[in-house]
């Protein structure tokens, strides 16, 4: 039987499972589910299939199994790294979880609350708050977002320096495995040391050895205040030395600790004028950092202003606002997250997702932009990122006046490599938050060692001996070319 054959009497399997409405064919119904976020990969599938329970989840990996169909898990299909694509074949499956959305409970005395894989991050944060409780995961996607592939790639985001990135947030998972069977463990507990921490296993596996289809998040009690400022420094390492002091007056406080380039801030205003830049005088680079209080107002307020006369006095920050109001502390907020949109207004560029020492983290920005400019000169780096957890958002934007698709063309390989030799020596990781996906496996597996790679391969081999789970993403299919249909215009 060929493998469209099996393609085929899949689909039919899944139809009489569950239902036609949730078996998407069509070209222009599956079509969405696609095409990544970035418009980078492309691919095709034999069918589009929406599960709406987590039994209906193991019931369609169990028909994949037994008609060796590969599958792609997809949450919001929201990914930076395609690592939720098919592959160009036709012949994978995508199975959606957007229709296990349910809040299945809320324990705000045990702070947890229970999640189904396809509900949104933003609904999450909603429904904390009205239990008077804080989702601490945020980040620029999460109103279409879901938590299900914000734990297949342990997503980041804004407020990892106080709580930590998703693996740090969660408790418990419900898995679907390769094999069809479904593994409880919905377990809300922050001691449990009975063996192997499977839950960390799947978490950051971006679909690989297992469907996460539910999970037991943590809640904190919900701040009382919040103070937001932008602070102007003259370059990352100034920026660090501001951190430090930041966090000796603040504390775990300290919620958000955000740099953001001075061409960064540029893009943003010249491409939302209505999005006013806060400083008269141009800095290196600008500072976002958030407080957040459980004591009041005041008391937020008032070391809020013992840290930024000291920065001040010492020579720290060059300027700084202070947000007034809600709204303000939002519009702050909004000139971080609107650089890549502001980017992808400006053209193509090339985009990195890296980590390095906190303590590195001046050093490699410097020691690198001096590398890209001798080997490309006017190009324009743009460059933000969470500075309080060491993620850095590397980007290339090509010289002005220069064509972005001939750049790209032409530079993005070398400039990748020239980025992931400095990352590597200066002890960082090529993927940060964005997961590896199909983007940067071959980079990945250059830069771990053999070791690593075989117990990643063993791990893989153990539990999706098939190979169904995801194939290419996250480690190379040995047995197989990578067929997906790389598409060269990225945001």
């Amino acid at each position: 039987m060929t493998a469209s054959d099996r393609s085929r009497y899949f689909v039919d399997a899944c139809i009489e499972a569950i239902g036609t409405a949730h078996v998407l064919t069509g070209a222009h119904d599956t079509a969405p589910f696609l095409t990544d976020w970035r418009k980078r990969y492309r691919g095709e599938t034999c069918a589009v299939v929406l599960p709406g329970t987590t039994e209906q989840v193991a019931k369609i990996v169990q028909l994949a199994r037994e008609f060796r169909v590969p599958i792609v898990p997809q949450g919001g299909n929201t990914g930076h790294s395609g690592g939720a694509t098919p592959d160009a074949s036709g012949t994978q499956v995508v199975i959606s979880l957007r229709r296990l959305n349910r809040i299945r409970d809320v324990d705000p005395l045990n702070n947890t609350i229970t999640v189904e894989a396809g509900v949104i991050l933003a609904d999450i944060q909603a429904r904390a708050e009205q239990e008077e409780r804080l989702f601490a995961l945020s980040l620029a996607a999460e109103g279409s977002c879901t938590i299900g592939g914000n734990l297949s790639t342990n997503a980041g985001g804004t407020a990892v320096l106080r709580y930590g990135n998703t693996r740090e947030l969660c408790l418990g998972l419900e898995v679907v495995t390769p094999q069809g069977e479904i593994w409880n463990g919905l377990r809300g507990l922050r001691k449990d040391n009975t063996g192997y921490d499977l839950r960390d296993l799947y978490i950051g596996a971006e679909g690989t050895l297992g469907i996460i289809t539910a999970a037991v998040m943590k809640l904190h009690p919900a701040p009382v205040a919040r103070v937001t400022a932008l602070a102007a420094v003259a370059s990352p390492q100034a920026a660090l030395d501001f951190l430090v002091t930041a966090q000796r007056y603040a504390g775990p406080l300290l919620t958000g600790f955000e740099l953001m380039s001075d061409f960064s801030l540029h893009l943003v205003t010249t491409h939302f004028p209505q999005m006013r830049h806060p400083f008269e005088k141009k800095h290196g680079q600008t500072v976002l950092l958030e407080l957040s209080d459980s004591e009041s107002e005041e008391h937020g307020r008032g070391l809020f202003e013992r840290l930024m006369e000291h920065a001040m006095e010492q020579g720290l920050v060059e300027d700084a606002v202070v947000a007034e109001s809600l709204s303000q502390s939002q519009a702050f907020w909004n000139l971080r997250e609107h650089i890549p949109l502001a980017q992808s207004v400006e053209g193509l560029n090339i985009k990195h997702d890296i980590a390095v020492p906190i303590s590195r983290i001046g050093h490699f920005i410097e020691e690198t932009d001096v590398l890209i400019a001798e080997r490309i000169p006017g190009v324009r780096m743009v460059t933000f990122g969470h500075l309080g957890d060491g993620n850095l958002h590397y980007n290339v934007q090509a010289p002005e006046g220069v064509d972005p698709k001939s750049f790209l063309a032409e530079f993005q390989t070398p400039v990748n490599a020239l980025v992931y030799e400095r990352v590597h020596a200066h002890g960082g990781s090529i993927s940060a938050e964005h997961g590896l996906g199909q983007l940067k496996v071959e980079e990945a597996m250059h830069y771990k060692s053999p070791v690593e790679v075989r117990l990643m391969r063993a791990l893989k081999t153990a539990l999706d001996p098939e190979n169904l789970m995801n194939p290419a993403k996250v480690l190379p299919d040995v047995h197989a070319l990578r067929t997906s249909r790389v598409v060269t215009e990225p945001y």
